[in-house]
């Protein structure tokens, strides 16, 4: 088997072991949390009962009240009537929740309410977190060659020098990645959430791509929100998406740094010495062994001109 071929298909066994490893912890998740939960609005229906058969409530008894819902609440139960019945641990909600613990977003909505789960996560993340951002890593590796050195190229053969052709293709790079991962985004967001403007939207997707997850915007949270579990598969891939252009988008930045000798001249460590062996070729499925050349002119190096890349812009 060709060595692109073998590393396209262990890329493709990499995703298809991430989905694996989220499906596995959702189900964890989901059998672990949830009956928490529904003990959890068990006691604040009881609660909630107790406090409506009072025919005179004190200030201790309205403080003890409110301090008990507004916990339920931060972990996703709330004593309103529209939104008792919604499980936040169902099989696609749980499955939700590791994507953004692995991905590091974390919303923190909802929250691991018992010792195992808490427990768990710490194990899941241990493991899911570096290995998101290997299949990551391994994706944008794949997507360098279209969408970073052939463009760079053709602006260079279209008359464009070097460094100017970096630098208009980073900011068609920035426009396209605002474009499609910001506000296109956040068109569908705003007309999916009833109550978030156009900003809202465009500020949970700023905030979810810079993996700061602050949790006051949670997509699919709104009572009866129509197909939830399908809505929250594509908020997933959304963010996995995202998150590879995000990172496509500040690798591309550093090898224009690296260009314009901004690294050197602050002396921050430079991308790789030579951008075409690395990002050709990805991370996984590489054959250990390369070709031996059969005569002294295949050994000889290729014309730094002869590759319109990065590596071949004069810095002079």
């Amino acid at each position: 088997m060709p060595s692109a071929s073998k590393s396209w298909l262990l890329l493709c066994g990499f995703v298809l072991f991430y989905i694996i490893y989220l499906l596995f912890g959702a189900l964890v998740f989901s059998s672990i949390e949830r009956p928490a939960e529904d003990e959890l609005r068990r006691d604040t229906q009881r609660l909630k009962e107790a406090f409506l058969n009072q025919s005179c409530v004190s200030a201790a008894t309205l403080e003890l009240f409110l301090s008990r819902v507004l916990a339920a609440n931060k972990h996703g139960v709330s004593v309103l009537r529209n939104s008792s019945g919604r499980s936040n641990w169902d099989l696609a909600s749980s499955m939700f929740f590791a994507n953004t613990l692995v991905t590091t977003v974390g919303y923190g909505h909802p929250a691991p309410l018992s010792d195992a789960g808490k427990a768990f996560s710490i194990v899941y993340a241990l493991l899911g977190v570096p290995f998101t951002m290997l299949v990551l890593t391994a994706c944008v590796q794949r997507i360098m060659q279209p969408l970073v050195l052939a463009p760079v190229g053709l602006l260079q053969r279209s008359g464009l020098k070097p460094r100017p052709a970096t630098v208009v293709h980073f900011l068609l790079l920035l426009a396209a990645v605002v474009l499609c991962c910001l506000l296109a985004p956040a068109a569908v967001f705003s007309a999916l959430e009833a109550s978030w403007t156009f900003l809202d939207s465009v500020y949970f997707c700023f905030i979810s791509l810079c993996t700061i997850g602050l949790g006051d915007f949670v997509p699919a949270a709104r009572p009866g929100q129509p197909y939830r579990a399908l809505y929250q598969v594509a908020v997933m891939v959304y963010l996995f998406i995202g998150l590879m252009m995000m990172y496509l988008l500040l690798r591309t930045f550093h090898k224009m740094a690296d260009v314009h000798g901004l690294t050197t001249f602050f002396q921050l460590p430079r991308c790789e010495a030579s951008l075409l062996a690395d990002d050709t070729e990805p991370i996984v499925g590489n054959d250990p062994t390369p070709p031996r050349p059969k005569d002294k002119a295949a050994t000889k190096p290729l014309d730094p001109g002869s590759q319109p890349s990065y590596n071949s812009i004069n810095k002079g």
